[in-house]
């Protein structure tokens, strides 16, 4: 049964500042998504899109001998971007939020990422109360106040993985699958038939990049050996 290598880059914005980084990231961007970097209103959002997408082009280069700025990207209907060219079978995704950037590659089998800024979020149970499943809220108001936000963002970039692999966007309902978040740290999903998906296909990792980063990764892997590695890097640096 072959091994599945999945690998995670993620790269802190406040580190690639440096003029000449920025420069060599705008080179190998397409032109639809240099365009697409321009309409971003605030520098900071500008900035984490640059890097997202040249840390994409840089990740799937890694995995195969073509040149970052020569991939080529489409997205199916649910607006997941998906390599069009050159007809490799290569799988990614890639998430940004605040100071963040993560890009995850891994070839033929589903494979989504998801990283969140712990401070974005004021009230955690009224925002997981409208999200989360009835098993995962029980858990999450057991747990004391100051264990709570931490737990939240777990739940939630878990499921923001989980639909991003399937690729369906949120027409999957949040609330018909469920984490159980074990004490030794093993992640399980529980999925509710109208879904049309199997548990037992899914494996599930997460980290914790800063203190107030969030990393989690979902993959298809059903009973395949997984190796999986997740790996801070400076776009053209590292």
């Amino acid at each position: 049964m072959p091994e599945i290598e999945v690998h995670v880059w993620y790269a802190f914005t406040d580190k690639t500042q440096d003029e000449g980084l920025v420069a060599s990231c705008v080179d190998i961007l397409a032109p639809s998504e240099l365009e697409r970097h321009t309409r971003f209103l605030r520098d900071s959002d500008r900035h984490e899109y640059l890097v997202a997408h040249a840390l994409l082009r840089l990740s799937l280069s890694r995995f195969a001998g073509v040149a970052p700025r020569a991939w080529e990207f489409e997205v199916n209907e649910y607006d997941k971007p998906e390599v069009a060219a050159p007809e490799v079978a290569i799988r990614f995704n890639i998430s940004h939020t605040r100071g963040l950037v993560a890009c995850a590659v891994t070839r033929e089998v589903d494979v989504g990422v998801d990283v969140e800024f712990d401070g974005r979020v004021e009230d955690v149970l009224a925002l997981g109360a409208s999200v989360f499943s009835p098993a995962e809220m029980r858990d999450l108001r057991s747990l004391p106040p100051h264990q709570q936000r931490r737990r939240f963002f777990e739940y939630w970039t878990l499921k923001e993985a989980y639909i991003k692999a399937r690729g369906m966007g949120m027409s999957l309902p949040l609330d018909k699958f469920t984490f159980v978040l074990a004490p030794d740290e093993s992640v399980s999903i529980q999925i509710e038939p109208e879904l049309n998906d199997d548990p037992r296909d899914w494996q599930f990792k997460q980290a914790m990049p800063s203190d107030h980063h969030h990393l989690a990764l979902a993959v298809r892997a059903s009973d395949n050996p997984t190796r999986i590695t997740i790996t801070e890097t400076v776009p053209f640096l590292a």
